[in-house]
């Protein structure tokens, strides 16, 4: 199992990122797919969540209208498209599979934002 994570960087206040989350070696279109982050210093923390059927979606009061996560089932990859970024969404993003009590990681991609 592999969940590759990617797009991280340094942006400035306002500005736009998208991350990717690359799997194989599960049926990924049935299971749910989340974003978490961890602030330095502070707990991990789910970000945005899609479930494997439907699609629906569910976000952090904190990102939600900024933050949009998606998932492609052909390519076996979730996004999160993080728009009007702020200094307090600088973390390490992970993706995170489930289903039942199946759970995969990725690891993390650091996003800061800074001017």
């Amino acid at each position: 199992v592999q969940l590759v994570v990617s797009g991280g960087g340094l942006v400035q206040p306002g500005g736009s990122l998208r991350l990717s989350c690359a799997t194989s070696g599960f049926t990924f279109s049935t299971y749910a797919m989340s974003w978490h982050r961890q602030a330095p210093g502070k707990e991990r923390e789910l970000v945005a969540v899609i479930i494997s059927v439907g699609g629906s979606t569910q976000y952090a009061d904190s990102v939600k209208g900024r933050f949009t996560i998606s998932r492609d089932n052909a390519k076996n990859t979730v996004y999160l498209q993080m728009n009007n970024l702020k200094p307090e969404d600088t973390a390490v993003y992970y993706c995170k599979a489930q289903k039942w009590a199946n759970i995969y990681w990725g690891k993390g991609t650091l996003v800061t934002v800074s001017s």
